[in-house]
C-alpha cells in the first residue's frame, strides 16, 4: 500500500457508493500493474470495513425505491448502462487487457458478454412470473409471487474482471435487489471504470456500489451485517468454504462459482484436426486462466500421438506477448506468483514421469523480461500421481493422459472433487448423450468449447459450487417465492 502522490501520472480512480466517488476513508491506496511489463496501471483506494459499511448503508437506503419499480422501468435503466458500455467499448477493453493481460480480442468478447447480460436480464425480469395454485380447500385461493431477495454482496475474481460484474449485477438489479460489489485487487481499475458507466447512465444512487481494498475486512462486513441477505462469490474453493461457514451464522443465501478441473475427452472417432484446434483454443484462452479451461486432456490411445503432435505444433506457433499488440493470441499470467505456481506444477509432473513436448518454462527474450509470461506448454504421459491431475492448473499447460475404454475415462474424469465443466469430442451422438449424462459436472460441451452465454445457466456441482449464473436460473438466484393464501367468498 502507498499514499497517492500529488504528481503521479497514473490513473487514480475512486471507489463508488451512494452514487458518488470516494477515496478510502483511511486515505491509503494500492497499485494495480500491467502483467505484460510491470508498469503501474492505477492507484486504487484501499478501503476496509468502514468503507464497506457506508456502501451497505447506501444499498439499504436504495432498496425500497428500486425494488418498487416495475420490471420494465428497471429494464430501461439496465439498457442505458449497456448503451454506455457500447459507447466506451474500446476504452474499457483496452483497460481489461492492460490490467489483466488477456489479448484485446478476448477483452472485446468479455465486454460483449457484459452487454448481453444487461440486455437479456433487463428483459427476463419481466418474466419473473408467479402463479395461481389450484386449491384443495373451498373458499381459499393460493397465489405465489416472486420478490427480490434484498441487499446483496458480491465478490468477483480477476480473470474475468468486467463480465463477472454483470453476471452478478445484471440479474440482481433486474430482480429488484441492490448490491455492494468487491472486485479483485489485481483488476480493480476495470471495476471502477465500470462504476463510472453506472453513474453516467444515471442509475439511482445506491443501487450498485463498488468497494475496493482489503478482502477480509470487506468480506467480513458481508458476512456479519444482517442487512446483507445474499452473497455471490466467484473464486477459489478454499475461500468459498470459509464464506459458506460464515454465511451459515445468519442463514444468508449464497451463490458459489468455485474451482474447476475440467476433463476434455477425445474419443477415437472424433474429428481429430477440428478437435485439436478446439482444445488448443480452450487450453490457451486467457493464458489458461479460466475456470472452464481444459485441465485434464484424455486422449484415446489410438489417436494419442497424433493429437500430441498437433497440439505441439499449435503451441509452438502461438504468438505470445502484450495483448494490445497485433497478432498476439496469448498474453501473460496475472502476476509472477501465478507463474511460480505453474512452474511448481510442471516440475512436479516431470518428477512423476511426464514428458515436456514444448514449453515448460518462462518465456525468454527482451520482450518478456518484465512480464509474467509462461510459454504455451504441452505435457505428455502425465501420470495420475501428478499434482496437476488433482489441482486446477490456471496456466497455459496442456496435460495429456491416455485412455482406452469409455468406462475407464469416465472414472478418471469424475475422480476429482471438482465438477464445473467437461468437454467431449466424438462423432457418435449416442456416446455423446450417454457420456454427457454420466459426467459429474454442471456443464458439458459436445464438439464445442463455447459454453457460456447470457441466456444459458453457468455453474458447477461438487466442490465447484452452488447455484447458477446466466439464464433463467441466474435470475432465480435473486428472487424469493412468497405464498399468499386468501380467504374468499364463494
Amino acid at each position: 500500500m502507498t499514499q497517492t502522490g500529488a504528481n503521479d501520472s497514473v490513473a487514480e480512480p475512486l471507489m463508488m457508493y451512494a452514487g458518488a466517488f470516494h477515496p478510502a476513508i483511511g486515505g491509503e491506496t494500492f497499485t494495480s500493474t500491467n502483467p505484460a511489463d510491470g508498469s503501474v496501471v492505477a492507484r486504487i483506494p484501499f478501503g476496509g470495513a468502514e468503507d464497506a459499511k457506508r456502501a451497505v448503508d447506501a444499498a439499504v437506503e436504495a432498496f425500497p425505491a428500486w425494488s418498487a419499480l416495475t420490471a420494465a422501468a428497471r429494464a430501461r435503466h439496465l439498457h442505458r448502462v449497456a448503451d454506455v458500455l457500447e459507447s466506451r467499448r474500446d476504452e474499457i477493453a483496452r483497460l481489461i487487457t492492460r490490467e489483466e493481460g488477456k489479448p484485446l480480442h478476448e477483452a472485446q468478447g468479455e465486454l460483449q458478454l457484459s452487454i448481453d447480460s444487461l440486455r437479456w436480464y433487463g428483459e427476463e425480469a419481466r418474466r419473473a412470473y408467479g402463479s395461481w395454485i389450484p386449491d384443495p380447500l373451498p373458499g381459499r385461493r393460493l397465489l405465489s409471487v416472486r420478490q427480490p431477495v434484498g441487499v446483496c454482496g458480491a465478490i468477483i475474481p480477476w480473470n474475468v474482471p468486467c463480465a463477472m460484474i454483470f453476471r452478478k449485477a445484471a440479474p440482481a438489479l433486474a430482480a429488484g435487489c441492490t448490491m455492494v460489489l468487491k472486485p479483485a485487487e489485481a483488476t480493480s481499475a476495470v471495476a471502477l471504470k465500470v462504476a463510472e458507466a453506472f453513474v453516467e447512465a444515471e442509475l439511482p444512487a445506491g443501487v450498485i456500489n463498488f468497494v475496493t481494498g482489503k478482502a477480509s475486512a470487506i468480506g467480513n462486513v458481508f458476512l456479519t451485517d444482517e442487512r446483507i441477505r445474499k452473497i455471490s462469490f466467484t473464486g477459489s474453493t478454499e475461500i468459498g468454504r470459509l464464506l459458506l461457514k460464515g454465511a451459515a451464522e445468519q442463514i444468508k443465501r449464497v451463490s458459489m462459482e468455485l474451482g474447476g478441473n475440467a476433463p476434455v475427452i477425445l474419443f477415437e472417432d472424433c474429428d481429430i484436426e477440428a478437435s485439436i484446434r478446439a482444445v488448443a483454443a480452450l487450453k490457451y484462452l486467457n493464458a489458461g486462466q479460466a475456470c472452464i479451461g481444459a485441465n485434464r486432456i484424455y486422449v484415446h490411445d489410438s489417436i494419442y500421438d497424433e493429437v500430441a503432435e498437433g497440439l505441439e505444433k499449435l503451441a509452438t506457433a502461438m504468438k505470445v506477448g502484450d495483448g494490445t499488440a497485433d497478432g498476439v493470441r496469448m498474453g501473460p499470467l496475472v502476476d509472477f506468483k501465478a507463474v511460480e505456481k505453474v512452474e511448481e506444477l510442471v516440475a512436479d509432473a516431470v518428477k512423476c514421469g511426464a514428458q515436456i513436448r514444448v514449453g515448460g518454462c518462462r518465456m525468454q527474450g527482451p520482450d518478456y523480461e518484465n512480464g509474467s509470461f509462461y510459454a504455451p506448454t504441452v505435457l505428455t504421459d502425465v501420470p495420475a500421481s501428478a499434482r496437476l491431475n488433482r489441482e486446477e492448473i490456471f496456466g497455459p499447460v496442456a496435460a495429456l493422459y491416455r485412455f482406452t475404454a469409455e468406462d475407464e475415462v469416465l472414472a478418471l474424469a469424475n475422480g476429482v472433487e471438482y465438477g464445473l465443466s467437461a468437454y467431449i469430442f466424438t462423432e457418435n451422438m449416442d456416446r455423446a448423450i450417454r457420456v454427457s449424462e454420466r459426467l459429474e459436472t454442471g456443464m458439458v460441451g459436445v464438439n464445442e468449447i463455447r459454453i457460456g452465454a447470457a441466456e444459458a445457466p453457468f455453474g458447477g456441482v461438487k466442490a465447484s459450487g452452488l447455484g447458477r449464473e446466466g439464464g433463467r436460473e441466474g435470475l432465480d438466484e435473486y428472487l424469493e417465492t412468497k405464498l399468499i393464501a386468501m380467504r374468499v367468498k364463494d
